[in-house]
């Protein structure tokens, strides 16, 4: 489960951005980890950062009256929802390196991951994602409810059994992915209210809209690296970028459109509608300017663009909450 094809947000992706010569020095400076640091990194924490936090954006958005009897945020109830989604998170990201160590060695990015530098076992990886997983859903299952619990499941089993071969055969790849990396938010709803409400929706939207122009950008940045991996990213498979770029600014209409239905919807007040506006059309001029040039140049501009916008919004969606 993951905000990935989506993805992958993750420091590495900054730091490429940045210098990439920087970047793959900085690899090589970590080539001998601790065991320990290895288990930590089979579990994307960095990436997987994003889901507790778009969960605990669903959570606090439907911890109010309305959805939630009396309201109130239940702090309790919000700590084993984060914990039990950041075990079944940890968990894709295990299973997804252990199928995909033998892609990950083929390219400099991902080349020092534990499984594929070869410095943890195949049966390490499998007991430990295994573990996590089981124990995650359980979790969920057990002290939040059941509907988390499946929605869980389901963002799980379509990371992993779903998106993570899709990337070897299709450029759709990119759009089923974001589907659980969109579900987050909706399992923090699910957790507050039990149930899937039309507002936690609304959040899914939003979030399966960023992603899109996000990782866009990114396999822009990145197609040597999956291109060496053999996988089907838009970028990689088109020269001239231009189902690359009618997509940007496609999906970046499309996130400007769905981020103005939270105050239409009362979720949130004049200030956020404004907020959005703003940050809508921002976003939407440096994916215009991406699909335009078609250069990394503004590629990277649109990818650090679009790692301000996301936390502002929802910022603003919670501070503005109705």
């Amino acid at each position: 489960m993951s905000v990935r094809p989506v993805a992958e947000i993750e420091c590495s992706a900054v730091a490429i951005a940045l210098d990439p010569a920087a970047s793959r020095s900085a690899e090589l400076d970590r080539r001998h980890p601790s065991r320990w640091q290895d288990y930590y990194e089979l579990t994307k924490p960095r990436m997987n950062f994003l889901v507790l936090v778009t969960a605990m954006v669903g959570f606090y958005m439907a911890s109010r009256p309305g959805l939630v009897p009396g309201g109130g945020l239940d702090w309790v109830l919000l700590l084993h929802a984060l914990i039990g989604t950041a075990l079944t998170a940890g968990s894709s990201g295990v299973i997804n390196q252990f199928i995909e160590r033998g892609y990950d060695a083929l390219m400099p990015r991902t080349a020092n991951r534990p499984l594929a530098a070869g410095r943890l076992s195949l049966l390490e990886a499998a007991v430990f994602g295994g573990v996590l997983g089981v124990a995650g859903i359980a979790w969920l299952y057990w002290w939040v409810n059941p509907l988390t619990a499946l929605l869980g499941a389901i963002t799980y089993m379509t990371y992993i059994l779903v998106y993570t071969p899709m990337k070897r055969w299709s450029t759709l790849c990119t759009v089923v992915g974001a589907i659980p990396g969109a579900l987050p938010p909706v399992m923090g709803f699910a957790a507050a209210s039990n149930q899937v409400s039309l507002e936690a929706m609304v959040v899914f939207a939003i979030l399966f809209f960023w992603q899109m122009p996000h990782f866009l950008a990114i396999a822009i940045l990145y197609r040597d690296d999956y291109r060496a991996g053999g996988f089907q990213m838009l970028p990689c498979v088109e020269e001239g970028l231009q189902m690359t770029s009618r997509q940007i600014i496609v999906y970046s209409l499309a996130l400007l459109t769905v981020s103005l239905l939270p105050t239409a919807l009362r979720m949130t007040g004049a200030a956020y509608f404004a907020a959005a506006v703003v940050l809508g059309i921002a976003f939407l001029s440096f994916g215009v300017a991406c699909a335009t040039t078609r250069t990394r140049s503004d590629a990277r501009k649109l990818f650090f663009a679009s790692i301000l916008y996301l936390p502002i919004l929802l910022g603003m969606m919670m501070a503005d909450r109705m």
